[in-house]
């Protein structure tokens, strides 16, 4: 596929999007929100796709929102802007049923910080930062940060963080369970390509049950994660990878999980 606005490959079952408007840090105008929605929509239709890596061009990851773009742009109505552009790229990343892991290779604010915020996975270079920029333009959490953000910090950290706009760096981001893991910058592609690649052989039906399955704990009861858990445990057990798994465990080999 070719975009404006976005670089996407696909080898060995793994899809990188690259947002690539390094001149602005991959700042968001309408173009790249698009491109990013169509891209979703490819890594969803494609079986061959196990795994997704998002990541950006150049020094960084995602600056958020291209303010020159707003500026340009006579009475913007964000509320519409949020609806069109941003929150069905959020929905689409968080209904995907296939992993999708964060290449945090430079800062992430704002819309790029929900952005990083709502990957299955992040992976940091020691030279990544994240930051909740909004307040400082006058405006409030928007692009999932409001549900994400509580929810792996804690409340006050998460008060904190938007009402400041403090930025956080890789290692604090560590600490604070914003990333999964931080490595110098030279290591961030091999680290990303190891995990990418055992996701890629895994058993794709699975690990797309499971992030439902987590996605949907947030708002349900035991009871209704124990109902869950059995619906969910009824299709995975019907999978041709389950069969493979228990058929490579009984022959003590490692399972040729197909994503089937």
């Amino acid at each position: 596929m070719t975009y404006e606005c976005l670089l996407y490959d696909v080898q060995d079952g793994v899809a990188t999007i690259t947002l690539n408007r390094p001149d602005v840090f991959n700042a968001f105008n309408d173009q790249q929100s698009y491109d990013l929605q169509d891209a979703l929509k490819q890594v969803a239709r494609d079986e061959q796709v196990r795994v997704v890596v998002l990541t950006g061009a150049g020094k960084a990851f995602c600056s958020g929102q291209d303010l020159k773009a707003i500026a340009s742009a006579s009475k913007r109505d964000l509320s519409e802007s949020l609806e069109k552009r941003y929150n069905p790229i959020i929905s689409a990343m968080r209904n995907l049923p296939k992993p999708i892991i964060c290449k945090l290779n430079g800062v992430a604010a704002g819309a790029g910080c929900s952005l990083a915020l709502a990957c299955d996975m992040v992976v940091a270079s020691t030279a990544a930062s994240m930051i909740e920029v909004f307040v400082n333009v006058g405006l409030v959490l928007d692009s999932g940060s409001s549900f994400f953000l509580p929810r792996v910090v804690g409340s006050l950290k998460a008060f904190e963080l938007s009402t400041l706009g403090s930025k956080v760096t890789a290692e604090e981001a560590l600490q604070l369970g914003m990333v999964n893991k931080v490595v110098a910058p030279e290591e961030l592609d091999a680290a990303v390509a190891e995990l990418a690649a055992r996701y890629a052989s895994g058993p794709t039906k699975a690990i797309g049950l499971m992030k439902k399955m987590l996605n949907k704990s947030f708002n349900s009861t035991l009871d209704e994660m124990l109902d869950y858990e059995a619906y969910c445990q009824k299709i995975a057990g019907n999978s041709e990878d389950y069969k493979e798994g228990v058929t490579a465990f009984n022959e003590k080999r490692k399972p040729q999980f197909k994503g089937a």
